[in-house]
């Protein structure tokens, strides 16, 4: 009986030792994947502070350390976006800001996936109703941004400048984009540009801002008008 119980205890012991060393595994994992927060240090916080101090977001040094300026700026980009506003640079911050870790970051194909589906949802979230064409004209405005020296020089930086765009601005950017605005996204990034070469674009029947209207027209599509 003695010997049958020390058994059992063995074995309860070895059980316990087995579930330990299995959470440890998994919290380190975890731990590690994608996620910047407070206290942090390397290049992932340098990205995040490089992006949202062109966005407007973060007036600190980039110096790759993730301290308080680096969290209320997060924290300051999470709310403007529609996301949990904790300060801590999880997986769905990181995506919204362009930042993809080594193990998504396998590929051209990837990336390119990555800024078709950002594009999309900017699109949808700008021009649903639209004609296809001015659908593809947001996309274009969106591309001629990214090559001119004014602007962020990638997608992500351009859709998440602050207050670029009021589809950012009023969390629609969030909406899970149609099959029209993901085909007008990978048109615009293939190089039609049917706004013919312009970087702003307005609603003529509500815009009351008079710069906008001052600047030069290219075309007119639907209800936007396209300028440069």
């Amino acid at each position: 009986m003695l010997k049958n119980r020390k058994k059992i205890f063995i074995s309860i012991i070895t059980m316990m030792a087995i579930a330990i060393i299995a959470f440890m595994v998994f919290f380190q994992n975890y731990s590690v994947e994608a996620l910047s927060k407070y206290g942090s240090r390397g290049n992932e916080v340098t990205q995040i502070q490089t992006k949202l101090k062109r966005w407007g977001y973060y007036q600190g040094n980039i110096d790759g350390i993730y301290g308080t300026q680096t969290l209320n700026a997060v924290k300051y980009f999470q709310r403007k976006n529609g996301l949990t506003q904790d300060g801590i640079a999880g997986p769905a911050t990181l995506k919204a800001m362009g930042i993809y870790g080594s193990s998504s970051s396998s590929g051209s194909n990837t990336s390119n996936n990555n800024n078709v589906n950002l594009l999309a949802k900017l699109i949808y979230g700008e021009a649903r109703g639209e004609p296809y064409t001015g659908q593809v004209a947001v996309g274009a405005v969106v591309m001629n941004r990214v090559k001119s020296s004014s602007f962020p020089n990638s997608i992500s930086g351009v859709i998440y400048q602050s207050g670029a765009f009021d589809a950012v601005r009023d969390g629609q950017i969030n909406l899970s984009p149609d099959s029209s605005a993901r085909k007008a996204a990978q048109d615009a990034i293939n190089g039609w540009d049917p706004s013919y070469g312009a970087i702003y674009y307005f609603n003529p029947s509500t815009a009351t801002n008079k710069w906008i209207w001052s600047r030069p027209m290219t075309v007119t599509i639907g209800r936007h008008r396209f300028c440069k």
